[in-house]
Order: structure tokens, then C-alpha cells, then sequence
């Protein structure tokens, strides 16, 4: 980790609020409403959890912002900030547990600081510099740093590792807030069914995924079987949570 948890929550945020701005003035961000109310329950839960798996996390200045574009794409940025894009949830057409694994999924990328691994990564082998990542407070420079970092916070592929991580947190932490295990291997059939990978906003749908050899992201088949075999592990943590009961830590984890 060549860079501070600060700086890239700093950066991300930067990005975060530069986003929401631009989706405001073209009419897109959501924030009120049946859809933003629902997400905004689910992340409350999920957030209760959060210290399960790192206690200063409670401590995030946690935000949500929903997009209405038709991509089927949600993230989490360093620090806690989530968006949501309206077509993840009309095309999947996403129950509330569903919804719970995909949030889940992105918020675990963010306690286990994947992006800040890619951003140190980039420093390391200077196609990002530390100058660009100190730049002043609202300036254009700034802006311009922040997204560069969110390039590679975002728009470049998780490692298969990474995503597998984030997936068996996503679920346990899912779990915990009192949803549905089963509904993150059926957001995954959902996801094949349509044909699509995940996907970075803009991007287009090509109608198929890589062969898994050629991707950084498991197969959805893969995915599939591998979060199906999670199940048994966390099925008691939704028990317990769902009977309102405390949860022992899931097994291998």
C-alpha cells in the first residue's frame, strides 16, 4: 500500500461529489422516492454490519447517490460512497435481498480497500503520480487527479481474487443485515440469463462474457457454484439475524 487510506478516500470523494453534480445538472440523480428510499433502507442495515469485518468503518461518512441511466453497474468508493445506477435495478428487476447482495458485494470491495491495492499499484509502476494525488483542494488540478485515481478505482477489472473476496464478504455481511443468502447466486443467474458482465457506466452490452481464462472476473457459472457453496456457512448468520438473535462469525472466514 503505497498510498494512504486518506488520500484515495480524499480523491474518491472528489470524484463522488463530481459525479453527483454532473448527474444533478443532466436531470439523472435521484433522491427521493420509492427506489431511493428502498436502497436507502437496505444500506442502513448493511451499514449496521459493517463492523463486523473493521471497526472504523462505522466511522465513514457513508453517502448513497442513485443514478437513473440504463446501466447495470453499482459501486462503492473508498470511505463509503455508494451509487447505484436505476438500471441494475429495473433490467435484473432486483428484490430487496437481491439488491442486498450487490450492495454487499460493493461495500466489501470497499472494507477490504481493493481500489486503494490498484491505485498503489498504479503509483508503483508510474502510470499514476503521487504529485497528482496531492493536488490542491479545489483546484482543477484536483479534479483532474481525481479522476485519474477513479480510473483505476473503478473503470478497470477487479483481480479474480479480489472479486471472490468481495463476494464471500458481500455475502456474510448480506447475511448478517438479515437477507437472503440464496439471492446472491440468483443475481448471478439473472446476470447470465441477460448476458452481461458487469460493467463500468457508458460501456455497452456485447451479449456475452469472455471465456474465464481471458477475464479478470470468475465466470458467472463459477460464481455461481462458488457462492452456492457459501450457503451452509452463512445460513445461520440470516437465521440469527432474522430471529433477531446474535450471530457467531461464519466459519472459514
Amino acid at each position: 500500500m503505497l498510498v494512504s487510506a486518506e488520500t484515495v478516500e480524499r480523491m474518491a470523494l472528489v470524484n463522488y461529489t463530481q459525479q453527483n453534480r454532473d448527474a444533478q445538472l443532466a436531470g439523472r440523480l435521484v433522491t427521493k422516492g420509492p427506489e431511493y428510499e428502498r436502497l436507502k433502507r437496505i444500506a442502513a442495515r448493511l451499514q449496521g454490519q459493517v463492523t463486523t469485518f473493521r471497526d472504523d468503518a462505522a466511522k465513514w461518512n457513508w453517502q448513497l447517490a442513485l443514478i437513473d441511466a440504463p446501466v447495470i453497474n453499482a459501486t462503492c468508493a473508498p470511505g463509503g460512497k455508494i451509487t447505484f445506477y436505476t438500471g441494475l435495478l429495473r433490467q435484473l428487476k432486483l428484490n430487496d435481498d437481491e439488491v442486498a447482495m450487490v450492495m454487499g458485494h460493493e461495500i466489501a470491495h470497499a472494507l477490504r480497500e481493493h481500489g486503494r491495492e490498484r491505485v498503489s499499484r498504479a503509483v508503483a509502476q508510474n502510470t499514476l503520480t503521487t504529485a497528482a494525488l496531492t493536488a490542491a483542494p479545489s483546484t482543477e488540478a484536483q479534479v483532474q487527479a481525481a479522476g485519474a485515481v477513479a480510473h483505476y478505482l473503478f473503470m478497470l477489472p477487479n483481480s479474480r481474487q479480489n472479486e471472490s473476496e468481495a463476494d464471500a464478504m458481500g455475502l456474510e455481511l448480506a447475511a448478517r443485515a438479515g437477507y437472503k443468502p440464496d439471492a446472491a447466486p440468483a443475481v448471478w443467474r439473472k446476470m447470465a440469463a441477460l448476458g452481461h458482465g458487469k460493467r463500468t457506466p457508458g460501456s455497452q452490452a456485447t451479449g456475452s462474457e469472455p471465456p474465464e481464462f481471458a477475464s479478470t472476473h470468475p465466470s458467472h457459472q463459477t460464481r455461481i457454484a462458488e457462492l452456492t457453496a457459501m450457503l451452509p456457512k452463512v445460513m445461520p448468520l440470516y437465521q440469527a439475524a432474522s430471529a433477531n438473535k446474535p450471530a457467531k462469525a461464519a466459519k472459514g472466514k
